[in-house]
């Protein structure tokens, strides 16, 4: 073999080498798409289920007439403010890994932007805010600038909640049913002014196992 033949060959196998490996990444890649609505392909807890839950429990909140006669009361001894809430934790008492940051996050955006209530941050993101307020007063940030301490909102309600669920099998078909409960109390006597559950149930029929 001449030397332009074993440098021709050289070459078609770097070649081949090159294709292969962009060929095997291209058929290897995923394929994405992206979707308006999530369907619901587990039977689990899913996005879809947050939203319905949410939506039905904040407008339930919002009509109560007792949440109604305490932002009314509240206005009236404090200069016409809106009460503050503090979202607590919400607990998960499921069967299975539900991000109950997401249940709380929604509904506390929906009720902030109803200008009923407002709401203080509680948390590890208060923590952060009072680690911020302090750095800036310890020399770090100008006195015209520097947030000012010992003016932060004291919360008059609480809001907080969980998710239960029961599962119902017999043969392929079961039956998952998600209890979600959720409850505005004043922190200050402790009175709940509303408690709302919604419920979630689904029916999943799975194939026959054929050996």
């Amino acid at each position: 073999m001449n030397h332009f033949s074993i440098k021709n060959s050289c070459h078609i196998r770097i070649a081949a080498a090159v294709f292969a490996t962009v060929f095997v990444s291209c058929t290897s890649a995923p394929k994405v798409t992206r979707v308006e609505q999530q369907a619901d392909l587990s039977g689990y807890w899913d996005d879809n289920d947050v939203q319905q839950v949410c939506d039905k429990l904040i407008e339930s909140c919002l009509e109560s007439n007792n949440v109604d006669r305490f932002v009314n009361l509240y206005a009236q001894s404090h200069k016409g403010e809106s009460p503050a809430a503090i979202v607590l934790p919400f607990r998960n008492a499921s069967s299975e890994h539900i991000d109950m940051q997401i249940v709380s996050n929604n509904m506390r955006a929906s009720i902030i932007g109803s200008g009923k209530l407002d709401f203080v941050e509680g948390g590890n993101a208060r923590e952060a805010i009072r680690a911020e307020r302090a750095d800036q007063s310890n020399n770090n940030a100008s006195e015209e600038t520097a947030a000012a301490m010992g003016n932060e909102i004291g919360a008059a309600l609480a809001f907080n909640g969980e998710v239960r669920s029961i599962i119902d099998s017999a043969g392929n078909v079961s039956t998952r049913t998600y209890y979600v409960k959720a409850t505005l109390t004043n922190i200050e006597t402790t009175r709940i002014l509303w408690e709302g559950t919604e419920t979630v149930r689904k029916n999943i029929k799975r194939s026959a196992f054929k050996p």
